[in-house]
């Protein structure tokens, strides 16, 4: 009988803002890792995610949309972006197969000309599309560049998104299991717990604040037998969005809380006790040491 060999590998997943690479992997894992918005830019770190079963493990970088910077917080993700092109065995190149190639879309797969290793093109949002428009986007993007693959799925129902696991499982060289097999993530509890209510700020609040927020996790600590005190300050960059997050009466900041609190007790598998404050810290994309304190920072 033949014996099989155990593979592992790293892949790197990227593409324009808001084309959907969260909901992919959040998808992979079968839990939920980072945070998903309509709101585009929401992942700012590059996130180690882990899909393990009987014959692989494939880690995944869920990198920050590649973007022309415009401040240092965006240079800050930018950067994310470009280290997960190195030392990694594949490359997801995901796009919205229901909108139209833009500059974003050309801008990446420029980036993507000096990598060195196999590059899939992953067409996504395909169950908002026709047969003939999904060929039509295959032919198209297939003369700007070599792809290994073409897969098309959707990252929302799942559709096909077993077989981009079949072809990456089937290129990976032999290696070891780098994490346990009930590992997921390196990401830490506080950035997760950081992480849930900003999304939760995002989906809550205007255009002109989501960009603006930042989460951060001042305490965190366990309260008699079964609670967790969790002391986070969402961080704002004018008065004007501070009283937007809070809302009328506290509204928003009560809906916020209510939706960050039931999702943080099932990552954490007990009840949380919530405590949000709100603060202004101007311009703080721009500055190096705020950057620094809410975790963006180059490895």
């Amino acid at each position: 009988m033949e014996e099989t060999t155990f593979k592992s590998g790293f892949v790197a997943v990227v593409g324009r803002p808001n084309v959907g690479k969260s909901t992919l992997i959040n998808h992979i894992i079968r839990q939920k890792v980072s945070i998903v918005s309509d709101k585009a830019q929401t992942t700012r770190n590059r996130i180690l995610c882990i899909h393990t079963d009987d014959a692989c493990q494939i880690i995944f970088l869920d990198t920050p949309g590649i973007h022309k910077p415009k401040h240092k917080l965006g240079q800050f993700m930018d950067d994310a972006a470009y280290q997960s092109l190195r030392d990694i065995d594949a490359v997801l190149f995901l796009i919205s197969g229901n909108e139209k190639k833009g500059p974003g879309d050309l801008f990446v797969l420029d980036k993507l000309k000096d990598v060195k290793v196999p590059v899939f093109l992953i067409i996504n949002k395909v169950d908002v599309m026709t047969k003939e428009e999904i060929l039509h986007k295959i032919t198209e993007y297939s003369t700007l560049y070599p792809f290994a693959q073409v897969i098309p799925v959707s990252a929302l129902t799942g559709d096909n998104v077993d077989a981009v696991l079949e072809e990456l499982q089937k290129l990976l060289p032999e290696g070891p299991k780098y994490f346990p097999d009930d590992m997921i993530t390196d990401q830490p509890e506080r950035l997760l717990v950081a992480e849930i209510v900003r999304e939760k700020c995002i989906r809550n609040t205007r255009d002109e604040v989501p960009h603006a927020i930042a989460a951060y996790v001042e305490e965190m600590k366990p309260r008699g037998k079964d609670t967790v005190y969790i002391r986070l300050t969402v961080y704002v960059e004018r008065e004007s969005q501070k009283r937007i997050v809070i809302g009328k009466n506290g509204a928003v900041l009560k809906t916020i809380g209510a939706q960050a609190r039931q999702e943080i007790e099932n990552l954490l598998g007990s009840k949380v006790f919530l405590d949000i404050w709100v603060k202004v810290k101007a311009d703080w994309r721009n500055k190096a040491g705020a950057l620094n304190e809410f975790g963006y920072t180059k490895e």
